[in-house]
């Protein structure tokens, strides 16, 4: 009895550690298992912090990437003039001026030293405000009369800006003064706008001044030349230029070096656009200066060199300072021929006129 007892737990330890020989792999197993997924798990997270890591500086570096294009100013491609239009640049002459028009003319004996598309109908930009200096002078309109700048000054035709805001009050004479000296165009503006008689009959006048002293190619629209419909050629430029410095008080304000007025509590300095009146090598006793991007670089002067009273007109040049140094290849050039110069220059291009 006792042997049969003995056998029977025998066998139920046998199978107890048969159970347990099969549970503890089943455990391993299972918390092998569970070690794998908590490291995939783990991993998971890992990678996918990895990708936001990597998406974010992605778009970080995006981002920075468009901030930097955002700050990329591309130029548009400049205008091309009404000259370049007409192939006037074509034109070669012999002291390669950068200019497409030019014209050199004796003050007193009218000759013709050097010409280049002369005849040409280009616009005229700010040499318009010679003509608008001409008619207020000679309308001996009172210069110390009080004049203020209006909403109606303002450039809608350009867009360009100034320093006379609107509500400024100067006097006519220190108008006049900017206009001539410093080419402001609110000063010429506010000028034809206050002439008796308003704007249009200003304009009226500049045309009627034109055609009495015989200018036929020259047609103006308002005052200040920011319109490409004021234009006119070298040959009845020059014809201004001559009229405009028999006048002591234009041949003063156009040579001024500089000027300053009182705009409130503020004092504005203002310089002459041409520096050529600063440089003792030149003797000037008119000019003016222009620019449109259908007028190109525009510059007219009545000078004396070598001896000699000369009128110098340079248009639609290429260049800001190209008109400039054309005006200093004319002065050697005249300086090099100081008593005569034999060899007159006419230079025309093939290319039409342009009337605009």
């Amino acid at each position: 009895m006792s042997h049969q007892i003995f056998n029977r737990a025998l066998k139920i330890v046998g199978f107890m550690a048969l159970m347990v020989a099969f549970a503890v792999p089943a455990a391993s197993a299972a918390t092998a298992k569970n070690t794998i997924v908590k490291k995939q798990h783990a991993s998971s997270k890992v990678s996918a912090a990895k990708k936001v890591v990597s998406t974010r500086k992605s778009v970080r570096f995006v981002a920075g990437t468009k901030q930097r294009r955002s700050i990329i100013r591309v130029s548009a491609p400049p205008k091309p003039s009404f000259g370049q239009i007409a192939g006037l640049h074509s034109a070669q002459d012999p002291l390669e001026l950068k200019s497409s028009v030019a014209l050199v003319i004796d003050q007193d004996t009218r000759e013709v030293l050097f010409s280049k598309n002369d005849h040409a109908v280009l616009p005229i930009a700010s040499l318009t405000k010679l003509m608008t200096g001409v008619i207020i002078s000679g309308a001996k309109l009172p210069m110390d009369e009080l004049i203020t700048v209006t909403q109606d000054d303002v450039d809608t035709e350009k867009g360009s800006s100034s320093r006379l805001k609107v509500g400024t009050t100067l006097t006519r004479g220190e108008l006049l003064h900017l206009a001539l000296m410093s080419s402001e165009n609110r000063a010429a503006h506010a000028l034809g706008r206050t002439y008796p008689g308003g704007l249009a009959t200003f304009v009226s006048l500049m045309n009627a001044k034109a055609k009495m002293l015989g200018m036929t190619d020259t047609s103006y629209v308002e005052p200040t030349g920011l319109s490409s419909r004021n234009q006119s050629s070298a040959q009845d430029l020059a014809t201004l230029v001559n009229a405009a410095h028999g006048d002591p008080m234009l041949r003063e304000l156009s040579t001024s070096t500089g000027y300053q007025v009182a705009v409130g509590s503020r004092t504005l300095q203002y310089n002459n656009t041409n520096r050529l009146v600063k440089n003792p090598e030149w003797d000037i006793g008119l000019q003016k200066t222009g620019y449109i991007s259908e007028a190109g670089q525009c510059l007219v002067m009545q000078t004396k060199i070598a001896g000699r009273k000369l009128i110098m007109v340079f248009l639609d040049s290429a260049g800001k300072l190209s008109r400039l140094g054309d005006a200093e290849r004319v002065r050697r050039w005249v300086e090099a021929n100081p008593v005569s110069i034999e060899r007159k220059v006419n230079i025309s291009a093939s290319a039409k006129q342009v009337n605009g």
